[in-house]
């Protein structure tokens, strides 16, 4: 059932960064449709968090972290819309679903292995797989004129990921690890376990994405903007719905396998719409090696072992 539910979030992410695409596509600019996949998330994640579990209990100090997670993820997914219009979509959302190796070495670094968090020679490995396979597709961009403008954008979107991974990883060591240093632990389990968590994250996101579209375009959102806006924000709220599903059903061996298969069904399925709506050039054989790194880096081996007794 976990793996199940990875598909069916990864899926409706791939849909998700569609939407985005095809406003773009019709006239519409990332900071008008965002506003929108925002707003429209907001009233999705209250009816499947706090409404769905009748828990409304509302506390400041996990509403400011999510406000400041939202923000670093309006920011990420401003900078990936400004690569997906100097960029190719497969390679620009196969470089954001690749940073998922990342958040393994900065947990590892914080935490280490006594709260869950050890860094194995499989993740150094799956990292290394991983960039050798974008540096290989990325020749393909290099001879595009945006190279540089393209280059920015993503790298910032991919920093910014990563940090998005650490804060959502955070706050489950703030709910199943209680014994944390005082510097790390800013609350109690209860408190971090709030289901206003994520609604509070799209706030922060809206707000933030709001005060950049009035004060740089000052104008209404166009109806392509509006439209694939609304459903950008429910296919983006039902994948993060569907992903902490995933994490709750999963069995120990499906537990090892969710986060590799939503990175990698995300890659082929906007390499999959970039090659048959755009006809972009896709270096398949680059992105089979990124999905190797991804497996091979984000895999807990020794749950796999352990399941196979090998």
């Amino acid at each position: 059932m976990g793996i199940i539910c990875a598909a069916i979030a990864s899926f409706f992410c791939a849909l998700g960064n569609l939407c985005m695409r095809r406003s773009i596509d019709h006239g519409g600019t990332t900071k008008g449709y965002l506003v929108i996949q925002f707003l429209s998330a907001i009233f999705l994640m209250i009816l499947l968090n706090p409404v769905r579990t009748s828990q409304y209990t509302f506390n400041t100090p996990i509403s400011l972290l999510a406000l400041f997670a939202g923000i670093t993820l309006a920011l990420m997914l401003f900078s990936v819309g400004k690569a997906l219009e100097k960029g190719p979509p497969g390679l620009t959302f196969a470089f954001i679903s690749s940073s998922s190796v990342v958040p393994a070495i900065v947990m590892a670094t914080l935490f280490g292995a006594a709260f869950g968090h050890q860094y194995t020679l499989y993740h150094g490995l799956g990292s290394i797989l991983v960039l050798l396979g974008l540096f290989w597709a990325s020749r393909d961009v290099s001879e595009t004129k945006a190279m540089r403008s393209w280059v920015i954008a993503i790298c910032l979107a991919f920093l910014l990921h990563v940090a998005f991974l650490v804060i959502m990883q955070w706050r489950v060591l703030l709910i199943t690890a209680p014994n944390l240093s005082a510097f790390y632990q800013l609350m109690s389990p209860t408190e971090a376990n709030s289901q206003w968590f994520m609604p509070m994250i799209y706030v922060g996101a809206f707000l933030c994405q709001l005060l950049v579209f009035l004060f740089s375009e000052k104008r209404v959102t166009n109806s392509y903007e509006t439209g694939y806006g609304i459903i950008g924000g429910l296919c983006n709220g039902g994948s993060t719905f569907f992903l902490i599903q995933a994490t709750e059903f999963a069995s120990p061996i499906e537990n090892a396998m969710i986060f590799p298969v939503f990175s990698v069904l995300i890659i082929v399925v906007c390499n999959i719409w970039g090659k048959r709506l755009y006809d972009e050039k896709v270096n398949w054989k680059a992105t089979q090696l990124c999905i190797t790194g991804l497996i091979i880096g984000t895999v807990d081996w020794s749950i796999v072992v352990k399941a196979f007794d090998f």
